[in-house]
């Protein structure tokens, strides 16, 4: 049984009078963009799996993720490459139903999200904790595609997407911040759209 969650916005006017952050653009593309390969993963071979400041490594198969409580979420979707999708619905299960599983320690303060084909993203786990952040498989009531992360893709709404990571296949809880993929290329280690935290301050 699905959760039905109301749209996540946070109002504020640009100066064009937008309700998008600053120096964004409104699209009603999904526009795909994506650093190498996409790859192609069978549900069958799929598994999730929890390690780093946890009790016990846990790995998941796809059945049983999706066993797990799932809920339905209209948020809003911005790219740090300046455009903003802001009607999505997103289905899937919350972090905090994974975080329930992991055990992690009272150290443990930042997750690294790790997905096939070598991606992955660093989020400070307070990030990660508010209600609209979710494990999708759907996205406006279809299956994602591989293009857009399928079979399974992180979600957080309230930073740039490229911390809404593709192909996420575990997550590693840490005591301390680290880089993931774009973060050791410049990008900003929180990528908060509302501050434009789209690089680095030495590259800004």
């Amino acid at each position: 049984m699905q959760k039905k969650i109301g749209r996540v916005q946070q109002i504020r006017q640009n100066q064009d009078g937008l309700d998008v952050p600053p120096g964004q653009f409104v699209t009603e593309k999904f526009p795909v963009l994506t650093y190498g390969d996409t790859p192609h993963i069978d549900p069958a071979d799929w598994t999730f799996t929890i390690k780093g400041l946890v009790a016990t490594e846990k790995t998941f198969s796809w059945e049983q993720f999706n066993s797990l409580p799932q809920v339905t979420l209209d948020a809003e979707f911005h790219c740090v490459t300046q455009w903003s999708r802001l009607e999505n619905t997103w289905e899937g299960v919350p972090f905090s139903e994974v975080l329930k599983l992991a055990e992690a320690s009272k150290e443990a303060r930042y997750v690294m999200v790790h997905c096939y084909g070598g991606y992955s993203t660093n989020v400070a786990l307070d990030v990660l904790l508010d209600d609209d952040v979710l494990f999708a498989f759907k996205h406006d009531g279809s299956a994602l595609s591989p293009e857009h992360g399928g079979p399974m893709r992180l979600v957080v709404p309230k930073r740039y997407a490229w911390k809404s990571a593709k192909w996420v296949n575990g997550i590693e809880f840490m005591a301390n911040d680290s880089p993931g993929f774009w973060e050791t290329r410049g990008y900003h280690m929180n990528g908060d759209y509302w501050k434009e935290e789209r690089f680095w301050d030495y590259l800004s």
